[in-house]
């Protein structure tokens, strides 16, 4: 589960009732909204929230390391709150699914130093991609 809100706690952020709802919309495990999505849910909380308040404060909690941002399909950016905990993503094909999985091993040690072409690698992200048991 995320610990979204304590994180943000315990850094002192300025905790005002739009960006609290913000952040409780991202609070969970396998979270990975839209700002569209995290736009209709807290309006659903809080109907008086602006969309330019949810995408501020969505980029402040990205900019603050809260909260990661990424693409699964190169178009809509996604917000998984989990940044904290190192994990990939398994991505259903047909429905757009999104899980946190979490491999074991160490993905850079299966990428020979031939084919690293003299970089320091500091991250690397792996994205799994097939079919859902609803889809399948």
């Amino acid at each position: 589960m995320s610990d979204l809100l304590e994180r943000l706690r315990g850094r002192g952020w300025r905790m005002t009732a739009q960006r609290r709802v913000v952040a409780e919309v991202l609070n969970g495990d396998h979270v990975h909204l839209t700002a569209d999505e995290v736009l209709a849910r807290a309006t659903r909380r809080l109907p008086e929230i602006s969309r330019a308040t949810v995408y501020n404060t969505l980029g402040e909690l990205v900019s603050l390391g809260e909260v990661l941002e990424f693409s699964t399909d190169g178009r809509a950016k996604r917000y998984d709150p989990n940044a904290h905990h190192p994990h990939h993503h398994m991505v259903c094909s047909g429905c757009g699914t999104i899980r946190d999985v979490h491999p074991t091993g160490d993905p850079l040690a299966d990428l020979p130093s031939g084919e690293r072409f003299g970089f320091m690698v500091s991250a690397v992200e792996v994205t799994y991609r097939g079919l859902c048991p609803s889809c399948a």
